[in-house]
C-alpha cells in the first residue's frame, strides 16, 4: 500500500508554503517552517527583493526528480501529518496518531478492523490570532458538559492528549453536526463505563481552553504561551491561512534617469528662480528660493541637491541613512521606470521588452482614433522573470499576528521561487489622465473608497501597492487590468488564474500604466502567446470589445449603483460576473475596484466613455446602413 506525495517546487510558496494545510489522497499535512528545511536547496537571486526585505537571499525547495528515476529517500520539503486525531470510518474509533508510528510510504491504517482501512483525519482544528494551530482536544470536548469531579473520574483524564477510547460517532436521526459526535469509551473507577458524549452543533466558533502557543511542527512547550482564545474551524477553512508573499520582477540597472526623474529635473531647472538660488547658494535667502522651487515643481531634495551639485561642481550630499534599506527599495518605482524609460533596456534572458503601439496612427475611424487619444503606448514583455518570496502567514484573519516563515528567527533567508514569462504593458495618455482626475465627480467619487480604505484594518497592507494616498488613476488602471485579464481569456485561451496583474498607478512617479503577464511555473515560460496579443491590430479590438463587455454586468443596476460592496466596502461597481479575478491573479486580493471609472455611470464619468459612446454610434451607423 506505498504511495508517493508530491508538492512541486512552485507549491512551495503559494499555496502550500510554510503553515499551510495540505489535503492529499485522503491524507492532511501541515508545512514545516524553513528551520526544518533540508541542506540541499536550490539559490534564487534577486537583490532588490532581498533588500526590500531585509534578508541576505532566497532558497527553493529541492528539485523533484521525475517518476521513473526519483529516489525515496532524496530529502525534501518536510511536511507533518496533521491533524494528528484520525478515525477509522469502519469501526469509527478515534486514534492520535504519533509520529512515532509514521511508516515511509504507507498511510496509516486501522488496526482493529481486519481489513485494515486507512484512517481519515479529523475534520475540524483549533486556530488562534497569533496564528497557532492545533488539534481539537476532544476528550475534554466529549467530557465538557461534565462537572468538574465527573470529568476527573475519567480513566484517561491524564493521558487526554492521546486518549485511546473515543470514537466519532455519526447518528442515523439527525442532520449536519447535530449528528456527529464524540464519545468516550473509558472506564470509571467503580469500573462503570464513563459514556461521556457530545455533538458537534456548537463546535465551531470560539471555545474556551488555552492555545497551545505553536505550531503542529515545532516542539511542545512545557506550558502555553499565548493568552489568545481559541477558534475551532474546519480544517480547510478559507481563515486557517493567509499567506505574505512579495514578488519583484528581475529588472536591469537603467542607464538613463527615469522619464519622471528627467521631467522634473527640467521643470527645476526651468524654473524662475533657479538662477537666484544658485546665486544666493550659503545665505538665508536660499532656503527661501529652494522652498518655493519644490512647492512649484514638488521635486524632491534629492534631486535638487543633486542638480546644485551639477550646477556648482561640488559632490552632493549623500542619502540620509537613519530610515532601513527596507523602507527606501520600491520594487513598482523601478519596475516602472524600466518599462517607462524613453531608452528601453537591452534585451537579457531574463528582461526582453520592446515598445509597440495600437497600430492607429492616422486613423480617422470610429471608435479607433478616439480609442487612440486614450492610450499613450504599448510595450510587449518577451521574456519576463519573476520571484516570488513567502514572508510569513497569519491564521483567523487578514489582520492577525504575522507568523515568520522561519519560526525560530535565526535564519536570514526565505523561501522563494522563480517563474518565468511574457507580457503587455499598457500605458494611458498623462495628460487626459490627469483631466479626467480632475473631475470634482471623479474626486468626490474616489473620496469615498478612500474613505472606506482608511477605516479598513488593511490600510497598511494595501499602501504599498495603491500608494499612501488613494488616488483615482490607481482605481482605473486596477479595474481596467481585471476588465482586460477578463478579456484576453477569451481571446487567447488562457485561463484568468493563469493571468497576473501590476498596476502602475502611483502620481508620485508619475505612473499612469499597468502589466498583465502569465506567469508559468516551468523553467521556460510560454511560448508567445500572449505577447501575439498585444500586437496590432489584435490588441485594440481587444480593447474596444473589452469595453463593450464591461459596460453590461448581469447584476445590474444593482452592481452598477453599488455604494460598498465586497470587503471591507472596499469596492463600487465590481463582482464576479464582470470584474473579479482569482484572487491569485490579484495584487490586492480582488479589492479596490469599479467599473464606473472605466465605462462610466449616472454618477461618475468613465474614463473610456467616449470611447464606448462612439463604439455604439459605429455600430449604431452600420446597423441602420
Amino acid at each position: 500500500m506505498t504511495r508517493k506525495l508530491r508538492v512541486r517546487q512552485a507549491q512551495t510558496v503559494l499555496p502550500f508554503g510554510v503553515g499551510a494545510v495540505l489535503d492529499v489522497q485522503g491524507e492532511s499535512f501541515v508545512a514545516a517552517g524553513i528551520g526544518n528545511w533540508p541542506d540541499l536547496k536550490t539559490p534564487i537571486a534577486s537583490d532588490r527583493l532581498a533588500a526590500r526585505l531585509g534578508v541576505k537571499g532566497f532558497f527553493a525547495a529541492p528539485h523533484t526528480l521525475n517518476d521513473r528515476y526519483d529516489r525515496p529517500d532524496r530529502p525534501g520539503v518536510p511536511y507533518v501529518r496533521f491533524p494528528g486525531w484520525l478515525f477509522c470510518g469502519s469501526c469509527r474509533a478515534m486514534v492520535r496518531f504519533l509520529r512515532e508510528n509514521e511508516k515511509p510510504g504507507e498511510p496509516p491504517v486501522c488496526t482493529s478492523c481486519a481489513a485494515a482501512p486507512r484512517l481519515t483525519p479529523m475534520r475540524f482544528v483549533r486556530i488562534c490570532a497569533d496564528g497557532h494551530l492545533d488539534d481539537v482536544d476532544w476528550w475534554y470536548w466529549a467530557h465538557s458538559h461534565l462537572a468538574p469531579e465527573q470529568r476527573a473520574s475519567c480513566s484517561e483524564e491524564e493521558h487526554a492528549w492521546k486518549a485511546g477510547r473515543l470514537s466519532f460517532r455519526v447518528a442515523d436521526r439527525a442532520s449536519g453536526l447535530e449528528a456527529l459526535s464524540v464519545r468516550c469509551g473509558a472506564t470509571r473507577p467503580d469500573g462503570k463505563p464513563c459514556g461521556a458524549e457530545r455533538d458537534l452543533l456548537d463546535i465551531l466558533g470560539p471555545q474556551g481552553g488555552y492555545c497551545s502557543g505553536r505550531n503542529p511542527w515545532q516542539r511542545p512547550n512545557g506550558k502555553a504561551t499565548c493568552g489568545q482564545q481559541v477558534h475551532i474551524v474546519q480544517r480547510t477553512a478559507g481563515n486557517v491561512y493567509y499567506p505574505v508573499v512579495y514578488s519583484a520582477l528581475d529588472i536591469p540597472q537603467p542607464a538613463e534617469p527615469p522619464r519622471a526623474q528627467q521631467d522634473a529635473a527640467e521643470a527645476v531647472l526651468g524654473h524662475d528662480y533657479w538662477t537666484n538660488l544658485i546665486d544666493t547658494l550659503g545665505t538665508p535667502r536660499a532656503d527661501l528660493f529652494r522652498n518655493l522651487i519644490k512647492e512649484d515643481t514638488e521635486a524632491p531634495d534629492s534631486l535638487i541637491d543633486q542638480l546644485v551639485a551639477e550646477a556648482t561642481g561640488c559632490p552632493a550630499a549623500p542619502p540620509p541613512t537613519d530610515r532601513p534599506e527596507a523602507e527606501r527599495v520600491d520594487l513598482s518605482r523601478d519596475e516602472w521606470y524600466a518599462f517607462d524609460a524613453f531608452e528601453l533596456p537591452e534585451p537579457t534572458k531574463e528582461f526582453a521588452i520592446r515598445r509597440s503601439g495600437l497600430g492607429l496612427d492616422g486613423e480617422t475611424e470610429e471608435p479607433w482614433a478616439t480609442l487612440d487619444t486614450h492610450v499613450d503606448g504599448v510595450v510587449l514583455a518577451d521574456r519576463l522573470r519573476e520571484v516570488r518570496a513567502l514572508t510569513g502567514f497569519r491564521r483567523h484573519s487578514p489582520g492577525g499576528t504575522l507568523v515568520p516563515a522561519d519560526t525560530s528567527g535565526r535564519l536570514r533567508w526565505l523561501p522563494a521561487t522563480e517563474v518565468y514569462g511574457e507580457g503587455i504593458v499598457l500605458t494611458l495618455d498623462e495628460q487626459r489622465l490627469t483631466a479626467w482626475e480632475s473631475d470634482p465627480r471623479v474626486q468626490a467619487h474616489v473620496h469615498g473608497v478612500r474613505t472606506d480604505l482608511d477605516g479598513s484594518f488593511r490600510a497598511d497592507q494595501l499602501a504599498e501597492t495603491a500608494g499612501s494616498e488613494l488616488s483615482p488613476r490607481f482605481l482605473l488602471l486596477h479595474t481596467l487590468a481585471h476588465l482586460l485579464i477578463r478579456q484576453l481569456s477569451f481571446d487567447s485561451g488562457y485561463t484568468t488564474a493563469s493571468l497576473r496583474e501590476r498596476v502602475y498607478g502611483r502620481p508620485e512617479y508619475g505612473q499612469r500604466g499597468l502589466l498583465i503577464y502569465t506567469a508559468a511555473g516551468d523553467a521556460e515560460g510560454t511560448l508567445g502567446g500572449m505577447v501575439r496579443q498585444g500586437e496590432a491590430p489584435h490588441f485594440a479590438e481587444t480593447l474596444v470589445r473589452m469595453l463593450e463587455a464591461a459596460a453590461w454586468c448581469s447584476a445590474d443596476p444593482l452592481c452598477a449603483e453599488h455604494a460598498g460592496q465586497g470587503f471591507g466596502n472596499l469596492n463600487r461597481a465590481a463582482c464576479h460576473a464582470c470584474t473579479l479575478l482569482p484572487e491569485t491573479s490579484c495584487q490586492t486580493g480582488n479589492t479596490l475596484l469599479d467599473r464606473a471609472l472605466v465605462v462610466g455611470s449616472a454618477r461618475v464619468p468613465g474614463y473610456f466613455t467616449d470611447v464606448l459612446t462612439a463604439s455604439r454610434e459605429c455600430a449604431a451607423a452600420t446597423a441602420l446602413g
